[in-house]
């Protein structure tokens, strides 16, 4: 009796130790070590975690995401309240089917659910988009649920809503908010720039940052306020970098404190 007492405590413990732990920073965490990728793991829309064609490689202190397979690299923990830093670049490839097309990937936050549940290869999450022209963009990313959250924002000529500072109030459960800048007339062309884009021309080094803070998201890009938005339910998760049929580069992928309010 005993020892089937024990067991069944020991089953009745294994779904929380087999839960990922979730981290509230109290020091800097560098997620990329320089050297190797050891506080990730890949997953992919066909290979799922094997990744026969060094889609996410390691070399001279810097990730490299070659855009070959759709998928993702991903946080092995879950992470909350916290101030993201991520430097990259574009590279030059890109890969069918958006070979001619805007350079694009993203950084998926609070990622939750089964892997692949979003286009087979990413996280239920709420993204930070990074695409040539709409970086800071923020997208809902559909998993078994709907993440939803709060935005201010006003809708564009074309339709789209604009993250705008003061502006009205408005909760949604799918599609975009486009960042303050992005072109009312962008175009899904390869190499495109807007004219008030605050991310640096190809090939040069960007500096993404995302401060979550319980169910608010805040957007900067190269220390520009671009995106923002309020009372998320989703408010703790993992990191998903994708891999998106563009080659990107990463330097830096870092998590720090929140500053405490005065």
């Amino acid at each position: 009796m005993i020892l089937l007492a024990r067991t069944l405590l020991s089953l009745s413990l294994l779904p929380a130790l087999l839960c990922s732990e979730v981290v509230t920073p109290k020091k800097k965490i560098k997620l990329f070590n320089g050297k190797d990728l050891t506080n990730f793991y890949v997953f992919l829309k066909d290979s799922k975690r094997e990744d026969p064609k060094k889609v996410f490689t390691v070399a001279g202190k810097q990730i490299r995401i070659s855009g070959e397979e759709w998928g993702g690299l991903t946080t092995v923990n879950e992470y909350k309240d916290y101030r993201l830093v991520v430097e990259w670049k574009w590279g030059e490839k890109t890969w069918a089917p958006r070979v001619d097309r805007a350079r694009d990937s993203g950084i998926l936050l609070h990622g939750t659910g089964v892997d692949g549940a979003a286009g087979s290869g990413w996280l239920e999450s709420i993204e930070y988009q990074m695409i040539e022209g709409g970086t800071g963009d923020l997208l809902l990313v559909k998993g078994a649920n709907k993440p939803r959250i709060t935005v201010e924002a006003e809708t564009g000529p074309d339709k789209q809503l604009y993250w705008k500072k003061g502006a009205s109030r408005v909760t949604r459960d799918s599609g975009r908010i486009n960042w303050y800048g992005r072109d009312v007339n962008w175009k899904d062309q390869k190499g495109y720039r807007g004219p008030k884009d605050v991310e640096e021309p190809l090939g040069q080094w960007n500096r993404s940052e995302v401060v979550a803070e319980g169910g608010n998201l805040t957007y900067y890009v190269n220390g520009v306020l671009v995106n923002q938005g309020f009372d998320g339910d989703h408010t703790s998760g993992k990191i998903q970098i994708q891999s998106e049929a563009a080659e990107v580069f990463i330097r830096k992928i870092e998590l720090r404190p929140l500053e405490k309010r005065r």
